[in-house]
This record gives C-alpha cells, sequence and structure tokens, in this order.
C-alpha cells in the first residue's frame, strides 16, 4: 500500500446480545462505528436463541450507518475500504435451507442448556464418558459445543429432519450464515467457517484442522453439510449485491475470544481476559497442543494465513458474567443501567459476607457442572443492595481467577511470560472493564496486575488484523507490537494482603460447592 493511500478496514463484530460495524484506518484507530441489540428469546428455562433473520438484518444496518458516519467525517468508503474482517459469538448453531436461504429454526445460543439429556446418554454410550472426543478436538462432552446442538435439532426439528435426506440442510456458527449471506446466499453464497469457531464445534480434529471423521461417525452427522474450514486470513470471498458495499473482500473471521487474543497481540505465554455477556481467558500456547488437568479446553488460539503456523491455546470459559449485572437491571430492577453498578458496590467496602455464584445455565470451567444454578448466601438482616451488586462484580472476579489458577498449573512456569519483577499480567478487554471497581477486585483476587488498553474494544480490532494482515496493510509485527504496554494503558495492582485474598477465595469455593446438583429444583 502507498505511505499517502487512504485506507480503511471494516470489522464486523457480531455478539452474543448486540451487533456492531467498526471501520478503522490505516493506524488501527476507529473512524466511525454503529451498534444495533437484538432479541435474546428463552422459551423454557435453560434454553436461549437467537433470530437469525433478525441478526442479518442487524449487520446489514449496522454496515449501512457505519459507513453514513465514515462518509461524513470526511472518508472516501468506496475507495478507501479494503477488506473486512468478521468474529462472532462462538458455538451458536444454526441449520438453513440451501434453496431458500431461510433458517429451520432459531438459532440455538452457546449458553443453551437444552442438551443436557443428550450429553448424558452420550457419556454413557461412549467408552471414554465425557473425555471421549478430548484427544481428538479438545473439547469434553457439554451443552457448550456446537455438536449437540445440531444432534438437538436433528432430533427434534422436522424441517431439520427433512432438509438433511433432501441434501438441502446447511449447518454454521454465526459465522458460516453471515459469510453465506453476505457471499451471495441461495445465489452460490460461500459455506465456509474458520478454524478458530469449527474448533467449537467438538467436530473439527485440532490437530490435522479438518473435520474429525471417526467424531462424525459416531455422532452420526452428515459431512454434507458442514462448512469448508479456512485460516483466519486470507481472502474468504466478495461481499455480493444487495449490501451496503458490494466487491469488498470478506479477509479474516475469527471467534469473538480469538479475536481478542489478536487484538491484544497475545504471544505464546500471554493471557487474556474478555468481559462481556460471559468471560473467555485464553494463554496462547503457541505451537503445541497442551492437554489440561485442572478443567480447561485445548483449543486453537488463530492461524494467520493458509499456510501460517497453528497457535494454539489453553481456555477457561464463563458462562455468566456481565450477563449477571443485565439481572440485577433487567430481572431484579436493582439497578437501571449497568453502568450504575460500580457507584452502588462503592457504597460499601466489602461484600458484607454475601458470595453469588452465577451458575444460571450451569458452571463452565473448571468445574464444568451443568447441575449447577445460581445462589447468593452469606445474607443476613446486614445485607443490602449494595453487598448484592459487590458480591455480584467479584463474582466475575472470582471465577476468572478460578481459571488462571488451572492456567498456571497447567502450562507450568515455562508456559508463562512474565515481567522484570516476576508478575505474570492478565491483559483485560470488553464492555464490563470500563468499571474501575471490577478491575481493582480482580486484580485484588489474583493478586497480580490487570492491564486494561487504551482501547477495550479488541474483539472488533482482532478481526480487522486479521483481514489487514490478508490483504497486506498490516504485517505481523505491527499487529504484535500493539499489544506492548504502552503509557495509555491502566495498570491496576492488587492492594489486599494475602492472608484476606485466601480467606476469600476459600469462601468462594464453599459458595461454588452449594450450587452443585440444584437443576430438577422443583417449580
Amino acid at each position: 500500500m502507498a505511505a499517502d493511500e487512504q485506507v480503511l478496514i471494516g470489522s464486523i463484530d457480531q455478539g452474543t446480545t448486540s451487533t456492531r460495524f467498526i471501520i478503522y484506518d490505516r493506524s488501527a484507530r476507529p473512524v466511525a462505528s454503529h451498534q444495533v441489540e437484538f432479541t435474546q428469546f428463552y422459551p423454557q428455562s435453560g434454553w436461549v436463541e437467537h433470530d437469525p433473520m433478525e441478526i442479518l438484518e442487524s449487520v446489514r444496518e449496522c454496515i449501512a450507518k457505519a459507513i453514513d458516519k465514515a462518509t461524513a467525517a470526511g472518508h472516501n468508503v468506496d475507495s478507501a475500504l479494503k477488506a473486512i474482517g468478521l468474529t462472532n459469538q462462538r458455538e451458536t448453531t444454526v441449520v438453513w435451507s440451501r434453496s431458500t436461504g431461510c433458517p429451520l429454526h432459531n438459532a440455538i445460543v452457546w449458553m443453551d442448556v437444552r442438551t443436557s439429556s443428550i450429553c448424558r446418554k452420550l457419556e454413557k454410550e461412549l467408552p471414554g464418558g465425557r473425555t471421549h472426543f478430548v484427544e481428538a478436538c479438545g473439547l469434553p462432552i457439554s451443552t457448550y459445543f456446537s455438536a449437540v446442538k445440531l444432534l438437538w435439532l436433528l432430533d427434534n426439528v422436522d424441517a431439520v429432519k427433512e432438509a438433511v435426506k433432501k441434501g438441502d440442510a446447511l449447518f454454521g456458527t454465526i459465522d458460516t450464515w453471515l459469510i453465506w449471506n453476505l457471499t451471495g446466499g441461495k445465489e452460490n453464497g460461500l459455506h465456509v467457517t474458520d478454524v478458530s469457531n469449527a474448533s467449537r464445534t467438538m467436530l473439527m480434529n485440532l490437530k490435522t484442522l479438518e473435520w474429525d471423521e471417526t467424531i462424525l461417525n459416531e455422532l452420526g452427522i452428515p459431512v454434507a453439510i458442514l462448512p469448508k474450514v479456512v485460516s483466519n486470513a486470507e481472502i474468504i470471498g466478495n461481499i455480493s449485491k444487495g449490501w451496503p458495499i458490494t466487491g469488498i473482500p470478506i479477509a479474516g473471521c475469527l471467534g469473538d475470544q480469538h479475536a481478542a487474543m489478536l487484538g491484544q497481540g497475545c504471544r505464546k505465554g500471554e493471557a487474556k481476559s474478555t468481559y462481556g455477556t460471559g468471560a473467555f481467558i485464553l494463554l496462547n500456547t503457541g505451537e503445541e497442543i497442551i492437554k489440561s488437568n485442572h478443567g480447561l479446553l485445548s483449543t486453537l488460539a488463530y492461524k494467520l494465513g493458509p499456510k501460517a503456523p497453528t497457535n494454539y491455546a489453553l481456555e477457561g470459559s464463563i458462562a455468566i458474567a456481565g450477563a449477571a449485572v443485565q439481572w440485577l437491571r433487567d430481572s431484579l430492577g436493582i439497578i437501571k443501567s449497568a453502568s450504575e453498578i460500580e457507584k452502588l458496590a462503592l457504597e460499601v467496602d466489602s461484600s458484607g459476607g454475601v458470595y453469588f455464584v452465577p451458575a444460571f445455565n450451569g458452571l463452565f470451567a473448571p468445574w464444568w457442572r451443568d447441575d449447577a444454578r445460581g445462589v447468593c448466601i452469606g445474607i443476613t438482616r446486614f445485607t443490602n443492595k449494595s453487598h448484592i451488586a459487590r458480591a455480584v462484580l467479584e463474582s466475575m472476579c472470582f471465577q476468572v481467577k478460578d481459571v488462571l489458577d488451572s492456567m498456571h498449573k497447567d502450562s507450568g512456569e515455562k508456559g508463562e511470560v512474565k515481567n522484570d519483577k516476576g508478575e505474570f499480567l492478565l491483559r483485560v478487554d470488553g464492555g464490563a472493564t470500563v468499571n474501575n471497581l471490577l478491575m481493582q477486585i480482580q486484580a485484588d483476587l489474583l493478586g497480580s496486575p490487570v492491564v486494561r488498553p487504551a482501547d477495550i474494544e479488541t474483539t472488533a480490532l482482532g478481526a480487522a488484523y486479521a483481514a489487514g494482515l490478508a490483504v497486506g496493510v498490516w504485517t505481523e509485527n505491527e499487529v504484535f507490537s500493539s499489544g506492548e504496554k504502552t503509557e495509555k494503558d491502566t495498570v491496576f495492582q492488587p492492594a489486599i494482603d494475602e492472608q484476606l485474598r485466601k480467606q476469600k477465595v476459600e469462601s468462594w469455593c464453599k459458595a461454588v460447592t452449594r450450587t452443585f446438583d440444584l437443576a430438577d429444583l422443583s417449580l
């Protein structure tokens, strides 16, 4: 690219509750963006769905309005926009008709637990039990992953069964659904996913980066309905007519947590935690797949080109983080907006012995208990809403600590990069990190520094980086140097002593055990 040429890269960031389109310039500075929230449906207890068509329209609206804003700010988008990157909520599962382009059922969202009985059945039938597929795909049998959601659709939705029989069914996660529509839909749309999203289906072999025939045969899933798997940074196809922009290459695609790793510039031995609806902690393990003995997942970090080396990661996934704050707002009415929780929690200097475990849909890493349900314990007559608000914030940080403790055990001293003081730095991002109290609590409970970058929207940035790498806007050196700590970053240092930290963690672990075996409580 000529140094004086105006260069823009677009990023579609499709999350669990909203969609954004952000346009970045050559210096990776956002010049325009637009966000749209969409509906989350709860048909039954533990079930969570999205309307794939509503998500599609949210993408269309975001692209159109962000382009209008960029144009109004003086950018010539038509000539300057070089590529689009895409990042998405992972594991959320869609099956649609190849001939009509219509979904055959609502999307089943990653946190949905309707597949519990399918998981139990598989655990009993397969010789390896819950860990039967771990050697191949890195993942335990869990409601979390796409494969069991697909099995539920195949077992329970007649339209899906019929479409599969006729060869008319297409399966995908949200990235696949969007790319298919963006590149033409029923008029020769591309049926594609990337290695990071594929790694979360429970169907991809971590070593070969291809669909695993043995797993497909054991689960009875036809390979014909699965998309082609590509790397995270390559030209996939061009945006078709009927969209606010046409002819622009889609050149980057990553699941949201992998995009955040890239946006944070995480090299081998470095970890990040993204605080959104859930919280997701990933440690880059380089080109080595590390098998966890402490409740974590072996997964893909990123593969930045068809011939690029594959970086792997250890991941700990937390189902409910920011969603607990939304619950305080929407279901209990304790706060009117998410931003109010910090002020409310600051009215007290501790949770007053209250511990809140948000196991609304079970517990993910490192506990993996889909029979768990939320508890709030330690309540006394002294307890007020400020204590509960603080306990909710603490619950996010305790869960992140549980995961990081497991990572330290699995990776060992050599698997982590530390600063010159011997400290392991946790990089953080996501909307909830604007809450300074939350970040301070996190540093206090970890006993090590927490680093918040100046731009906390690193998920969208990571997708833009991937697309920019594919079309030559950035080099890998430029992308990874972005992860080096700068004066604009905010560092939170731990401020409580080790004894208090230990006591609080012991109380938290006691609270977690109280959540087990509660899924069948009578209504």
